[in-house]
């Protein structure tokens, strides 16, 4: 009798262990740090949506910020100095406490030059300090690689730099960006496997994707001014991450719950930028948090 009861909790356990939510979706709450992709925040609307529609319930937090690094660097022609995460990630990890982190910094990083090892290494010295701070926090880590920065809309507008121009930035981004920098940056990112729990790759799928488009349409781009996603790149994103989540197999999330999620998202994404602060100038100040909390709410 004991040993039928053993084995009956036994596989109880291996059932229970099975059902349950993987990494990151048992968290409770999901902090997501970047630069204008990130806080532009489709992609995390649907994925907010999504994880919702396939019975998983973390509160996810969107904290990017336009125009951010994580090394600290500016080029020349930049109207300010750029902000940097590592001025407010500690208050971020402080105040919002989340049990998972998700970072995506590398492409204002190269500051839109050549390559340099000097700046390269101040992009892993950035990258190192944010595993070390979430880390410390007691938070577990999600690497994103850059997305690609996409040449192709940029040079029909003729703002590509060749590599003997005298300046370059944000403005005039040098020609091979993506190739000689992003694309770099990104492998090392995914070589950080070891050094974080989890690392997922966005620069390949969207350059598959942009590769496969291109054999019909040469000036086919998902990133129409070369950085920002379009609607279709933020949901390539997204299912890139949904896919390293666990949920290759899911039910997709309704249009209007998406559009739902993206106002709640809004609503407090204001807010907690507000909380936390910041000095990126020209960002539009956020409700205090109970008070956005009780808006966000009311959206159904």
């Amino acid at each position: 009798m004991r040993s039928a009861l053993i084995c009956f909790f036994a596989l109880f356990a291996t059932l229970a262990i099975a059902d349950s939510p993987s990494f990151p979706l048992a968290a409770q709450r999901i902090l997501v740090l970047g630069d204008s992709i990130t806080y532009s925040g489709h992609y995390i609307d649907v994925i907010d949506a999504t994880v919702h529609a396939n019975g998983y319930s973390p509160e996810i937090i969107n904290l990017g910020l336009p125009s951010e690094t994580c090394n600290g660097l500016t080029e020349p022609d930049h109207p300010f100095p750029r902000p940097n995460v590592q001025e407010r990630i500690d208050r971020a990890l402080a105040k919002i406490k989340p049990d998972v982190v998700v970072a995506c910094y590398g492409m204002n990083d190269g500051i839109y030059h050549p390559f340099s090892e000097d700046r390269f290494e101040a992009y892993k010295r950035g990258i190192g300090q944010i595993i070390d701070k979430v880390h410390a926090s007691g938070a577990k880590l999600v690497l994103l690689t850059p997305p690609p920065f996409d040449a192709v809309p940029v040079r029909a507008k003729g703002k590509l730099a060749p590599i003997t121009a005298d300046e370059f930035g944000f403005k005039t981004v040098y020609e091979n960006y993506d190739h000689e920098v992003i694309k770099k940056y990104a492998e090392w990112i995914m070589q950080q496997s070891d050094r974080v729990e989890m690392v997922i790759d966005l620069h390949s799928p969207i350059t598959s994707y942009l590769e496969a488009n291109r054999a019909i349409d040469p000036n086919y781009t998902v990133a129409p001014d070369g950085v920002h996603a379009s609607t279709e790149g933020h949901q390539i994103i997204a299912d890139a991450i949904l896919d390293a989540w666990g949920l290759a197999d899911r039910e997709t999330a309704d249009e209007t719950d998406v559009k739902n999620r993206a106002k709640r998202q809004a609503i407090m994404k204001a807010a907690w930028l507000t909380e936390v602060g910041h000095d990126r100038p020209g960002i539009k100040a956020g409700l205090p948090i109970a008070e956005a909390q009780k808006q966000a709410d009311q959206i159904k």
